[in-house]
């Protein structure tokens, strides 16, 4: 009897130590963490100082510490081994919350997550989640199709060229909505992609820009990291739509506008979410609507009449009126991709391979 007593209590003692160590609260959730036990930590692709998507990111950073809570950051995370290494690492140094913040860092988060099941983690851009870790992006492409008005009302051509990153669906996603938007007011316009194939590269992302401009574009759009497209179309004389920030001083001739991100929106949320005990495991994608993504304002380098243009596209997004990807919409060699009176899903635009009508250029 004595052994069955001593074994059902360290049995007790075990199941004890697994409810409070693993972070579970017993009901098949992470237990909350209290304001001023959170630490937090943020996995940057690229530098703060890139006035770009690490910039915008770390503005977010920023609106937690201002909530009183204890963050941290590493600069120039790639998207390798070494982001499961350093992973393990702000693990093992306590951190509670931890945001890897872009596509690449998904599978090292996915593998570190099952390892260390008390941590919340959180990854920008990605797709995957799990019981403590979910990912999160804004619906920027409303943005952008926005963004894409302002072009087509600013380009005396047509003729508009886009610096992009990465060939994967987030990108093409946006090159998509920003080419519908440019040809709701011009529909004869043109979008030439020249693919950098990084996110941050300043020298690789001026000399593309410098090809489409010399190639005839007489307006800029991008989506990487730097302002080089930027201060290569004021350099060049003509315009520019930036991205991820707010930066017409780094090229105050050239700036138009840029769709923006206000990663403060879902941080502060998600936050509050594990500090109340509510946070849940999801893909969190929101857009104008929810104030996590806007269009800069518009500088006075923009042709009179675009404000208005602009804000009645934003209004009809926001009400439902104006569907960005609702048919008949056509890939750029042609053929039918949706259907009139088709929407396209979610689960679409998260695995969009194709370039709509009017785009000039591959994949990749």
């Amino acid at each position: 009897m004595k052994r069955i007593i001593a074994l059902l209590l360290c049995m007790a003692a075990m199941l004890t130590v697994c409810l409070t160590g693993c972070g579970s609260s017993g009901s098949g959730k992470l237990a909350p963490i209290a304001k001023e036990d959170l630490k937090v930590a943020f996995l940057y692709v690229g530098t703060i100082g890139d006035l770009g998507y690490s910039y915008a990111h770390d503005q977010g950073r920023l609106a937690l510490e201002a909530m009183g809570i204890e963050t941290h950051y590493v600069e120039n995370v790639p998207e390798t081994s070494e982001c499961e290494t350093t992973l393990r690492q702000l693990c093992e140094a306590g951190y509670n919350v931890i945001y890897a913040t872009s596509f690449g860092h998904g599978e090292w988060v996915e593998k570190v997550a099952k390892d260390y099941p008390n941590v919340y983690f959180g990854h920008a851009t990605g797709y995957i989640t799990g019981d403590n870790y979910g990912n999160y992006m804004g619906r920027v492409y409303e943005a952008r199709y926005l963004a894409g008005i302002v072009a087509a009302m600013n380009s005396k051509s047509g003729k508009i060229g886009y610096v992009a990153a990465m060939p994967i669906p987030e990108v093409i996603r946006g090159i998509n909505a920003f080419t519908l938007g440019v040809r709701s007011v011009n529909p004869e316009a043109t979008v030439e992609v020249i693919w950098t194939n990084t996110w941050f590269d300043i020298t690789v992302e001026k000399s593309a820009a410098l090809e489409l401009i010399n190639k005839g574009c007489d307006l800029i759009a991008q989506h990487c990291d730097s302002t080089a497209p930027q201060i290569a179309a004021q350099e060049k004389g003509v315009k520019a739509i930036g991205y991820n920030s707010s930066t017409p001083d780094a090229a105050p001739k050239a700036y138009l506008t840029a769709p923006l991100f206000h990663w403060d929106v879902y941080y502060k949320q998600d936050v509050e979410a594990i500090m109340n005990g509510t946070w849940k495991g999801t893909s969190y994608w929101e857009g104008l609507s929810k104030g996590m993504v806007s269009l800069d304002d518009l500088t006075s380098n923009c042709v009179k009449g675009t404000q208005e243009a602009v804000d009645k596209a934003q209004a009809a997004i926001i009400d439902g009126s104006l569907k960005i990807f609702e048919g008949e919409l056509k890939d750029n060699t042609g053929a039918v991709r949706v259907k009139a009176g088709e929407v396209m899903t979610d689960d679409q635009l998260q695995s969009i391979d194709w370039l709509v009508e009017g785009v000039i250029g591959t994949i990749g």
